[in-house]
C-alpha cells in the first residue's frame, strides 16, 4: 500500500469515487447582493433559463466555464475565512444555475459549511429544484430564490421556461423550514403588472419561511455582454423603474407581512 485513502466527506463525493469537479465561471468577494455580509461567491457555468434581462449571459453554457476541483475552490475561499467571518458573511454558490451541477454544488456547500465554518447560501431560480437533495439543502443555511413572475405567460416570456418547477421548489423549502430570501426583478412593461406583483407577494407571504424580499430594479449593465456575444438585447429600450414604482411594489410585498427591501 503506497498511501492512505480518505473517506469522502459527502455522499456526492462517494458516488463519484473521485475528487468532485465542476464547470466554474469565476469567483469573487461581494457585499450586499449575494446574502448577508461579505461573501465568497462561486459562479458556476450553465443555466437552463434564458432570461431577457440576464446580466451574465456568458454563464449560460457549461462549456464556457473552466473545469475546477472542489479542492481548488475551497483552498481559495479559505484565504478569506477570517475576513468573511468578521463581517458576518459566508459563502454563496451562484451561477448560471448551480443546480445544473448538483453534485459539485452539494460538495461545495458541504465543505464551506463544515470545513470552513461559513454560513452557506444557494442562489437559484428553483427551476431545477428537484435536483437538490435533502442533504444538499441541509448544508444550505439560506436559499436566494428568484421568482421572476407569477403569471405563467410572463414567466415563460422572461425565461423561456414554465414557472411551476420554481413554485414547487419554494413549497418544498417551506416544508423543510429552510430560510429563503425571495428576489423579484421589477421590469417596467414586463413584470410590473399589479396582478403579477400581487401574485408573487401573496405566494411568498403564504409560505411562512421567507425572511426577506429583495425588489431589484431592472438595469442594462449587462447589455455589453449581449453585444459581445452577438445576441440581441430585446430590452434595450426598456427604462429602469422609477423610485415610486419600486416603493409601490415593496409596499405590495409588505402588505403580505414580508420584509421587503
Amino acid at each position: 500500500m503506497t498511501g492512505l485513502t480518505t473517506t469522502p466527506v459527502t455522499l456526492a463525493a462517494a458516488a463519484t469515487h473521485r475528487p468532485s469537479e465542476g464547470s466554474v465561471h469565476s469567483w469573487d468577494l461581494s457585499t450586499g447582493v449575494d446574502g448577508p455580509g461579505t461573501r465568497f461567491v462561486t459562479f458556476l457555468s450553465g443555466c437552463p433559463l434564458t432570461c431577457l434581462y440576464c446580466h451574465n449571459p456568458d454563464t449560460w453554457r457549461m462549456r464556457n466555464g473552466r473545469r475546477t476541483s472542489a479542492d481548488d475552490v475551497i483552498a481559495e475561499a479559505s484565504k478569506y475565512v477570517r475576513f468573511i467571518s468578521a463581517s458576518g458573511g459566508g459563502a454563496t454558490v451562484s451561477g448560471g444555475e448551480p443546480l445544473l451541477q448538483p453534485v459539485f454544488t452539494g460538495e461545495l456547500l458541504h465543505r464551506m459549511k463544515h470545513e470552513l465554518g461559513l454560513h452557506t447560501a444557494l442562489d437559484t431560480s428553483g427551476f431545477l429544484g428537484v435536483r437538490a437533495t435533502d442533504a444538499l439543502l441541509r448544508d444550505t443555511d439560506l436559499v436566494l430564490l428568484d421568482i421572476k413572475s407569477w403569471d405563467p405567460e410572463t414567466y415563460r416570456k422572461v425565461t423561456g421556461r414554465p414557472v411551476k418547477p420554481t413554485l414547487d421548489f419554494a413549497r418544498r423549502l417551506a416544508d423543510l423550514g429552510r430560510d429563503v430570501h425571495v428576489r423579484f426583478v421589477l421590469v417596467p412593461g414586463l413584470t410590473d403588472d399589479p396582478a403579477n406583483v400581487e401574485g408573487v407577494a401573496a405566494f411568498a407571504g403564504g409560505l411562512g419561511n421567507v425572511s426577506r424580499v429583495d425588489v431589484l430594479p431592472f438595469h442594462k449593465l449587462g447589455e455589453a455582454k449581449w453585444q459581445a456575444l452577438d445576441m440581441p438585447f430585446t430590452l434595450h429600450d426598456t427604462p429602469s423603474p422609477t423610485p415610486e414604482q419600486i416603493a409601490s411594489v415593496r409596499e405590495t410585498f409588505r402588505a403580505h407581512g414580508l420584509n421587503a427591501v
